[in-house]
């Protein structure tokens, strides 16, 4: 009777099994609990599942980033669980632009909530002058732009897409004001040229040149006077789609990205930026 009721039971998961195999992703990844309600132990069981179903890394890092659409909005979320700053390393109950996008990259090089924390402060920090990496507020990437011309875990690679003749560029120091004062306390600034796409050549014939999946930085022109280039980041799924942290929405979005960006009123942007992600660094 032991001998039956085991070989039930093994029937059964190896049916469960067939039947998750034969789900398309869209399907599977309905199948999982909302990213957003999960304890780290649920992601600790979950994130491997990413790693055995897609062994591609941008593959799992644009699944996973589907998976957490719909996650609440709340911007500024992500600290160095210390003063000044105490929130959280990493979480993914809420999500606002930027942290979107790097929670979704240490989820996908990750297995564990552990791994996950630790991949984020790589990708979130910058290293002291021994090579280390330690989360401090004044460490952190608080520039986009900064981040995808530095930091080789998200690679600006604007200019691989259009000729320099056809780019718009502005020479600005980061973190600096116009009348000279440092828009953030970090003791820091940065002078450099940023490149990027003006609007009359976001085009459908440029999207179809784009990995399966990019990040996209938006270019605030109003903001150059702060010391700021970026005003917004999200991510480009299959030259089509913008999956992002939205404050008007209030959650994680996934959107047409030309309707998005280029609306009935105008666009709100001067241009865009275009980065790789990148698994290994």
């Amino acid at each position: 009777m032991r001998l039956i009721k085991t070989l039930v039971i093994l029937n059964m998961l190896f049916g469960l099994m067939s039947c998750q195999e034969n789900l398309t992703n869209e399907e599977w990844l309905a199948t999982l609990p909302s990213p957003w309600t999960l304890t780290q132990d649920q992601m600790n069981e979950t994130l491997p599942q990413f790693q055995q179903r897609f062994p591609d890394f941008q593959n799992r890092l644009k699944h996973i980033a589907l998976w957490r659409v719909g996650t609440p909005y709340e911007i500024f979320k992500l600290g160095e669980e210390v003063e000044p700053d105490p929130d959280p390393i990493i979480r993914y109950d809420v999500s606002d632009c930027t942290g979107h996008n790097l929670t979704s990259l240490a989820a996908a090089k990750s297995s564990t909530w552990d791994e996950a924390r630790n991949n984020m402060i790589q990708l979130h920090y910058k290293a002291d002058s021994n090579g280390n990496k330690q989360p401090t507020y004044k460490s952190r990437w608080h520039y986009t732009v900064d981040r995808i011309t530095m930091n080789p875990n998200t690679v600006d690679i604007t200019q691989t897409l259009l000729p320099r003749i056809a780019l718009d560029s502005v020479n600005i120091t980061l973190n600096k004001k116009d009348d000279g004062e440092e828009f953030l306390d970090l003791g820091w600034d940065r002078n450099m040229t940023a490149y990027y796409i003006p609007n009359h050549e976001i085009t459908k014939e440029l999207l179809a040149k784009l990995p399966e999946i990019v990040g996209v930085t938006f270019v605030k022109p109003k903001y150059f006077k702060m010391g700021i280039v970026m005003g917004h980041e999200g991510m480009i799924i299959d030259g089509n789609y913008l999956v992002h942290a939205s404050q008007s929405a209030g959650e994680t979005v996934k959107l047409d990205f030309l309707k998005y960006y280029f609306p009935e009123e105008g666009p709100f942007f001067g241009g865009i930026m275009i980065f790789e992600f990148k698994e290994n660094s």
